[in-house]
């Protein structure tokens, strides 16, 4: 089994979304926490150097079962490009509402956003709700 790299921390989350650059990315990211905090009902945590994630889950990986880990049932990070969303297409619930959200790409296990405004609050809100519902410990959807 190999080691995960990315962990949750003791790092300040508000220290890190107010040193996000552009000041678009900070200000999304700012609106992203209301928005994930309302949503979760619960506080944010730092997973590694740039995640903020909400909640928890075991994971156990598809294609090696003996690969597993811990990672946030659902967050994002304002990086400098762009917004990326963790969890949201990690369900089949997830997935087959994730084209109602507005302008996004996807990668391998998040979703990319440029900016707030090329999505519906809403959708993004209900994504949010269904991630964080997730069992405790599952797979991710592949």
């Amino acid at each position: 089994m190999t080691t995960q790299k990315t962990q949750p921390t003791d790092a300040d989350v508000g220290q890190f979304l107010q040193s996000a650059v552009p000041k678009k990315r900070r200000e999304d990211g700012l609106r992203l926490d209301t928005i994930f905090t309302e949503v979760t009902d619960t506080f944010p945590v730092m997973w590694g150097p740039s995640i903020v994630g909400y909640g928890q889950y075991q994971y156990v990986s598809p294609s090696n079962p003996r690969n597993r880990g811990v990672w946030p049932k659902t967050g994002f990070s304002p990086r400098k490009a762009q917004l990326s969303l963790y969890g949201l297409k990690d369900s089949p619930a997830g997935a087959a509402l994730l084209p109602s959200l507005g302008a996004y790409t996807e990668g391998a296990g998040c979703v990319y956003v440029r900016k707030l405004e090329d999505i519906d609050e809403a959708v993004l809100r209900r994504l949010i709700s269904i991630a964080f519902d997730r069992p405790d410990d599952c797979e991710p959807a592949s």
